[in-house]
C-alpha cells in the first residue's frame, strides 16, 4: 500500500495514505506506528495517529529527515505484509436515552425508526477504534450502520458531561471528559475513559474492537459509583 512522506517542520514527518477512510489503511497507519515507536531510543519520538496518516516527531540531532523516510519506506514493506494486530474487545455498557440520551428520539424520527430500534442497531455493532484525539481518549469509531446516520446538530452544546455517546453522521463516539460539542447524544456509559490518575489513563487505544451494552439505570448508577463492577473485556448481557 503506498504512502507520501511529508516533512512536517524540522522535527516531525507526516505520512499519508490514501484519501479513503477503511479498517485496511488504518492497519496500516497502526503498524507503521508501532514499528516507530519501537525505536524511540534511536531518535524517534511522539507519534499521532488519524485515519489514514499518522504524524512521526523525531530527534534531529539523531536522525535527519532523509534517514526518517528511508526508515519509513522500508518499513511500509514490512508492514504491509503484516496482518491487523487484532485489538482488544472492549464491551461499553450505556444507559440508552431519558437525560442521559437527550437526542435519541430524533435520531429515531430522522431515520424513521422507533428509539428502540436505534438502540438495537447501536448496541448491535461492532467498532474499530481507528485513533484517539479531540480531546484526551476521544475514540474515533467506524463501523456503525448507515440506518442510524444522522447530521450534527445545527448548534454545538456549550457543555456536554463526560461519558456521553453521541452520532455525528455516519461516525459514533464517547466524549471522555466534559466538554462542547455537536454531535447527538444518544445515551452514556458511566465507565471512565480517561483517568490522568492511573498508569495509563485512556481505557480505549487505537484498534480496540468496541461492542455497546444497554444497561438500566440502577447498573449504571452501581457502575459509576464502582467501575471495578464491569468487566470491559467480557460481554456481561447474559447476566441480565
Amino acid at each position: 500500500m503506498k504512502f507520501v512522506c511529508k516533512p512536517a517542520g524540522d522535527q516531525a514527518v507526516l505520512v499519508e495514505f490514501e484519501n479513503m477512510i477503511d479498517q485496511e489503511t488504518n492497519t496500516m497507519v497502526r503498524q507503521l506506528a508501532h514499528l516507530a515507536e519501537k525505536e524511540s531510543d534511536d531518535g524517534m519520538g511522539e507519534v499521532i495517529l488519524g485515519y489514514r496518516s499518522l504524524l512521526i516527531h523525531y530527534n534531529p540531532v539523531k536522525l535527519s529527515y532523509v534517514e526518517v523516510k528511508e526508515k519509513l519506506q522500508g518499513w511500509g514493506k514490512d508492514a504491509s505484509t503484516v496482518g491487523s494486530s487484532g485489538g482488544r474487545e472492549v464491551h461499553i455498557p450505556v444507559l440508552y436515552g431519558g437525560e442521559r440520551g437527550p437526542d435519541l428520539e430524533d435520531v429515531a424520527e430522522q431515520n424513521d425508526l422507533s428509539s428502540d430500534e436505534v438502540i438495537s442497531i447501536h448496541s448491535g455493532g461492532e467498532y474499530l477504534v481507528y485513533f484517539l484525539g479531540f480531546t484526551p481518549g476521544y475514540p474515533f469509531l467506524g463501523g456503525m450502520s448507515e440506518k442510524i446516520s444522522t447530521p450534527r446538530l445545527p448548534s454545538p452544546r456549550v457543555s456536554i458531561p463526560a461519558g456521553s455517546v453521541g452520532i455525528a453522521n455516519n461516525q459514533t463516539g464517547i466524549y471522555p471528559v466534559q466538554s462542547p460539542g455537536g454531535w447527538r447524544l444518544i445515551g452514556c456509559t458511566p465507565l471512565r475513559l480517561y483517568d490522568p490518575e492511573k498508569k495509563n489513563p485512556f481505557l480505549l487505544e487505537s484498534g480496540d474492537k468496541v461492542f455497546f451494552e444497554e444497561i438500566t439505570e440502577e447498573e449504571f448508577e452501581e457502575i459509576e459509583e464502582n467501575n471495578e463492577t464491569w468487566n470491559i473485556h467480557s460481554s456481561q448481557r447474559i447476566k441480565r
